[in-house]
C-alpha cells in the first residue's frame, strides 16, 4: 500500500509558498512502526512567518483573499469540496497509513472533510446580521465580521474531518487561518492544503506549519497577533493552550476530551442498541473524544446485555488499517504503553474482563495494537469510570431506574456526548435535558457525524461549538452600528 500513497510536500505552507525548515520529523505507520516521510519541524520563526502572511492576506497586503465577496469564498469552497471527492481514495490512502484507521472509517472521514466544504460554501453568503427596533430616530443593525487571523491546533485521531470542520468554517467568514496539525498524523492534511493552493485559494488565506506541540503549537498559541484560536486535544493541554491565548485575550473554542455514556433501559429496542454501543467506542480504536466509553445499563437486562456484548467483543478483529478490520492500532507507543498501564491497574483492583477482542494473525508485529476490551464489576468512582482512556475499552455501570441513571451519567467531570435508549418519550426528555452535555442522541449515537449539528462540551470537554451554523458563527463577531437620524 505505501508504493500507493501519493505524499504531499513534507514543508511548512507559508504565504502560499512551500518552505524548508531547519529541522524535520520522522512519520511512522502506527500499525507497523516503518517510516511513512518526513514532515516538517516549524519553530518559532516559521510560525511568525506564516501569522504575518495570514494577517498580511486578511488585510489586503498579500493576494487577493481581502477582496473576495462572500459569494467568491462560497464559490471556491463548493469547488473545493469537488476537488476533494476527486482525490477521495488517495487522501483516504494517507489516513488509513498515517492513522492507522480502517480504510472504511479512513473513506468516511475524507468524505466527511467534503462535505464540510460544502456545507460552509453553502452558508458562506447567507451569513448576516440583524436590524434592531430601537428609538425612532435610530436605525440600528449588527454586522457579522470575521475576527482576522484565526490560529487551529488540530489533533491526531480525525487530521481531515477537523480540517475540514475548522478551516471551511474560518474562510467561509472571510478569515484567513493558520494551521498546526499533530505531528503524529498529518499527511492528509498537508495534502488537502496542497490541492487548496494548486485550485485557486489565495496565498496567505491557508497557512500549515506542521511541528511539535510544544514548539510549533506553544508558538502559535502565545503569538500577539493571532485574533482567535481553536484547539481539540486533551484537557490538560486545553488548559496551557487557553492561558497562553489569555495573555493576549484571544477568544478561544476548546474542544478536549469525554467520558460519554450510553444509558440503555429495558425498554429499549436491544438490536438496535448495542450495535450502536460497539460502534461507539471501537470506531477509531476508541481515540475519538466522543467515545461512548460508558455504558449504563438497567439492572433487570443488565445480565443478558453484557452476555450478548461479550459475544460481539469476543468477535472484534484488530488488524492494520489497509486490512480494513475492526479496528486499527493505537497512534504511538506512548498511547498503547499508558492505556495498558491503566488496564493493569484496573485488573489488580479486581475489576473484571468480560470479554476481549483478537488481534489478526496477518497483523503487523510491532505495531500499537490493543485489543477492544469489556469491563464489569468496577467500584464506584473508579479511574476507569472517570478518566478517558482513549482506546477501545467500555466500561458497564448498572443503574435501577431513571434517576439513578442519570446521576450516574453526570457522575463525571465530562460532558461532551450522551446517548439515550428508551422508548419513553417522557424519559427521554427529562434525560436529555438532565444530562450535563452538549450532545445528546435518542435511539441514535452520533447522528452519523452531524457535520449541520452544533458540537462541543462542558466542563472538562471544553467550551464553544463548532460545526453546523454555530461552528460558522463562532468565527465572526458582532459589531452593532447605530445611526440616529432626523
Amino acid at each position: 500500500m505505501q508504493d500507493a500513497l501519493v505524499l504531499p510536500p513534507q514543508q511548512a505552507l507559508i504565504g502560499g509558498e512551500w518552505v524548508d525548515t531547519a529541522t524535520t520529523l520522522q512519520v511512522e505507520a502506527p500499525a507497523s512502526c516503518e517510516p511513512l516521510a518526513r514532515i516538517a519541524r516549524s519553530q518559532e520563526g516559521d510560525v511568525k512567518a506564516a501569522v504575518e502572511s495570514a494577517h498580511q492576506a486578511f488585510s489586503g497586503q498579500l493576494g487577493e483573499w481581502a477582496s473576495w465577496s462572500a459569494r467568491q469564498r462560497s464559490e471556491w469552497l463548493l469547488r473545493f469540496a469537488n476537488i476533494i471527492e476527486a482525490h477521495h481514495e488517495q487522501l483516504a490512502q494517507l489516513e488509513c497509513a498515517d492513522t492507522g484507521k480502517p480504510m472504511t472509517q479512513a473513506r468516511g472521514d475524507i468524505g466527511a472533510c467534503a462535505r464540510y466544504f460544502r456545507f460552509y460554501g453553502g452558508a458562506a453568503d447567507k451569513l448576516h446580521g440583524e436590524t434592531i427596533p430601537f428609538e425612532t430616530d435610530f436605525a440600528v443593525m449588527t454586522l457579522r465580521e470575521p475576527y482576522g487571523v484565526c490560529a487551529q491546533i488540530i489533533p491526531w485521531n480525525y487530521p481531515s474531518q477537523i480540517f475540514g470542520r475548522c478551516v471551511a468554517a474560518a474562510l467561509a467568514a472571510g478569515n484567513t487561518v493558520v494551521l498546526k496539525p499533530a505531528e503524529d498524523a498529518c499527511l492528509s492534511v498537508l495534502r488537502l492544503a496542497q490541492l487548496a493552493v494548486d485550485h485557486g485559494l489565495p496565498a496567505g488565506a491557508l497557512n500549515v506549519v506542521p511541528g511539535l506541540g510544544a514548539e510549533a503549537g506553544a508558538a502559535l498559541a502565545a503569538h500577539p497577533n493571532i485574533d482567535h484560536l481553536s484547539f481539540t486535544g486533551s484537557p490538560e493541554t486545553g488548559t496551557h493552550v487557553a492561558q497562553a491565548a489569555a495573555q493576549h485575550h484571544v477568544p478561544v473554542t476548546l474542544e478536549l476530551g469525554g467520558k460519554s455514556p450510553q444509558l440503555v433501559f429495558a425498554d429499549a429496542d436491544i438490536d438496535a442498541a448495542l450495535p450502536a454501543v460497539v460502534r461507539g467506542i471501537i470506531q477509531n480504536a476508541g481515540q475519538t473524544c466522543s467515545a461512548g466509553s460508558r455504558l449504563l445499563v438497567q439492572r433487570e437486562i443488565a445480565e443478558s446485555v453484557v452476555a450478548n456484548l461479550s459475544e460481539r467483543f469476543a468477535a472484534l478483529r484488530c488488524d492494520a488499517g489497509e486490512a480494513d478490520a475492526d479496528c486499527g492500532p493505537l497512534i504511538n507507543a506512548r498511547q498503547k504503553a499508558k492505556l495498558e498501564a491503566r488496564l493493569a491497574a484496573a485488573e489488580a483492583d479486581g475489576i473484571r474482563v468480560a470479554a476481549k477482542g483478537q488481534l489478526a494473525a496477518s497483523a503487523p508485529s510491532g505495531g500499537h495494537f490493543v485489543v477492544p476490551q469489556l469491563l464489569t464489576d468496577i467500584p464506584e468512582g473508579h479511574e476507569v469510570l472517570q478518566e478517558e482512556l482513549f482506546g477501545p475499552v467500555l466500561v458497564v455501570q448498572v443503574f435501577e431506574d431513571e434517576a439513578e441513571a442519570l446521576a450516574l451519567a453526570n457522575a463525571t467531570d465530562f460532558g461532551l456526548c450522551a446517548g439515550i435508549w428508551t422508548r419513553d418519550g417522557g424519559s427521554q426528555l427529562r434525560l436529555a435535558k438532565g444530562i450535563r452535555s452538549g450532545q445528546v442522541f435518542i435511539n441514535n449515537y452520533g447522528a452519523a457525524g452531524g457535520v449541520e449539528l452544533p458540537f462541543g462540551g462542558v466542563g472538562r470537554s471544553g467550551h464553544g461549538r463548532e460545526k453546523g451554523f454555530e461552528g460558522l458563527r463562532s468565527y465572526t463577531r458582532i459589531k452593532t452600528v447605530a445611526i440616529k437620524h432626523d
